[in-house]
């Protein structure tokens, strides 16, 4: 096997827009070998839209991933901007431009945040057993996302289809050189919701891939791991919709979805 990269993307610099990156090997995605598995430039436009414009309503409620186009492991430019300025609500759009074309585009809902004193509420909903209980898997075959992330299963397995929870953890920074920031780590698990919960099997041709992914969060995550709690439901029309709840150590963070098309290879 290559040596493993550093990153996810290394900084390229600032582009005619906004800030350009070249992307890893880690980058590389289940259904395309040149092209990006949806986490990582999720996961990157996380840190465009949280960085954007910081200030009174910094909390990332909602977020919605649209996959454009398939996005070749090549560099791309991240630009953001405001759709709707506020002091408690505000919308931000980011996108990856590739060449001159628009391949990924998210859009944020950033809410401001307030100390506020709440009656006792039932206990967070925990998912068990922690990352460290769960089954590893060593990192096998060519570099791609996969490589990118520790897994560790609290509930099914790759073997086996249907429903399925696990505890993932990104082992490379997203940019090379800074730290990772919890809404990247959680929309860089949230995208493998369709692949682990699959009730479809690749071995025998079939693929799920999903256009969109969308974010809702509560709270941000503590510390490095992130669960995700998935199922899948399938129509025999070609499209089925998976749908996570996602949690750390403590307790439940939010839950994502996607919508997803159906297809034999």
């Amino acid at each position: 096997m290559p040596e493993k990269p550093d990153a996810l993307f290394h900084p390229e610099g600032a582009g005619a827009d906004g800030d350009r990156f070249v992307p890893t090997e880690l980058t590389r995605g289940p259904w395309d070998p040149n092209a990006m598995h949806g986490g990582a430039p999720g996961a990157l436009l996380a840190r465009a839209v949280e960085r954007f414009e910081p200030g009174t309503a910094a909390h990332v409620a909602r977020l919605t991933i649209d996959l454009l186009r398939p996005v070749p492991l090549a560099p791309v430019e991240i630009r953001a901007r405001m759709l709707r300025p506020g002091k408690k609500v505000q919308i931000v759009e980011a996108s990856v431009i590739a060449g001159e074309t628009e391949v990924v585009r998210m859009t944020a809902l950033r809410l401001r945040e307030a100390e506020l004193v709440l009656p006792k509420l039932p206990d967070d909903d925990r998912l068990e057993p922690g990352p460290q209980g769960g089954q590893h898997y060593e990192d096998t075959g060519p570099l791609d996302f996969g490589h990118a992330v520790d897994m560790s299963h609290a509930r099914g397995s790759f073997e086996t289809r249907g429903p399925a929870a696990v505890w993932f953890r990104l082992n490379v920074p997203v940019v090379a050189g800074e730290a990772t920031s919890p809404l990247s780590r959680v929309v860089a698990a949230a995208d493998f919701g369709n692949g682990i919960s699959a009730p479809l099997d690749w071995n025998e041709g079939w693929t799920f891939i999903n256009p969109d992914l969308t974010v809702y969060l509560h709270r941000l995550p503590e510390g490095e791991w992130i669960g995700v709690d998935a199922v899948t439901w399938p129509e025999s029309r070609g499209i089925a919709v998976a749908e996570a709840a996602l949690h750390d150590e403590r307790g439940r963070v939010g839950r994502s979805v996607q919508s997803l098309l159906l297809d034999r290879r």
